[in-house]
């Protein structure tokens, strides 16, 4: 009589496929951070600066362990428009640039101000989409951020909001902080949101919802069923997340989606903690 083999638990053998690809981000060593304004400030638009300060020591701390950093923070026109008193994202180009000038400058001395406390450098780079259609621009800018990593310094990058047009401006800084994570060669890019994650069903509108842990393939009917929900001065939603994550799996880069809320949280994962929604790109 042949001997019956025990057929593996399916469940159990996905469960342990994804932990051990959360398990892998512990070997990160070149890490793109990206933070929303939805995340940086209150609904009403004012800047959060407690959760600017918590962001400043996490990825400070995370720098002064080995590993070298980006910073990729929208926030700017929220910024400006709370500098002005006003209640909401103004409509017209040339109102958002005014307020992105207005707010940029202020954002920065901020990030100086939290990071120099913690004795990290940070520098101010601005960039515009012709970085992706322009090899002159591409290479200028890949060189610039490798020699400010190499110096220990933390590029704190925005789009130049100031001087982009329909015909150059990345629209999101989902988008940006993808392309950046590709001129620096990461190993993974964290996306901050206001989300948990990426759920099976919108989570305000279906109680049954559920978080997805990991994800190997963007499939079309993921692409499809990823809903734009930015806040009123954010210009991204999870839409934009699953774009950012189709430029990085070309170039086979993770990218976790996850509340940023709690900044510590970046630990959490280079822990290689289950935390939010991990893009793995099985081969």
């Amino acid at each position: 009589m042949a001997e019956i083999t025990e057929i593996p638990n399916t469940i159990d053998i996905i469960e342990n496929s994804r932990m051990e690809s959360w398990k892998q981000l512990k070997n990160c060593s070149r890490i793109v951070v990206k933070v929303g304004t939805s995340t940086l400030s209150y609904p009403n638009g004012r800047l959060n600066y407690q959760r600017l300060v918590k962001l400043a020591e996490a990825m400070a701390g995370i720098q002064k362990s080995g590993r070298k950093t980006i910073l990729v923070s929208s926030g700017a026109i929220a910024v400006g428009a709370g500098r002005l008193g006003l209640g909401s994202r103004p409509s017209s180009l040339a109102d958002k640039q005014a307020l992105a000038a207005i707010g940029q400058v202020e954002l920065i001395r901020l990030y100086q101000k939290f990071f120099g406390s913690r004795n990290q450098q940070v520098a101010q780079v601005l960039l515009t989409k012709d970085i992706v259609t322009n090899q002159e621009r591409r290479i200028n800018a890949t060189n610039t951020l490798n020699e400010l990593l190499s110096m220990d310094i933390i590029p704190i990058i925005n789009e130049n909001d100031t001087v982009a047009t329909d015909e150059i401006e990345f629209g999101d800084n989902d988008t940006l902080s993808a392309y950046v994570a590709t001129l620096v060669n990461a190993d993974l890019l964290v996306l901050l949101s206001d989300i948990d994650g990426l759920f099976s069903a919108d989570p305000r509108k279906n109680p049954d919802a559920r978080i997805i842990p990991e994800v190997t393939e963007i499939t079309a009917e993921l692409e499809k069923s990823a809903t734009d929900t930015g806040s009123g001065f954010g210009t991204g939603g999870m839409s934009t997340k699953i774009a950012a994550s189709v430029i990085c799996r070309d170039a086979r880069i993770r990218v976790v989606i996850t509340n940023g809320s709690n900044p510590e949280i970046l630990w959490n994962i280079l822990h290689g903690q289950e935390s939010g929604t991990l893009f793995s790109w099985k081969k």
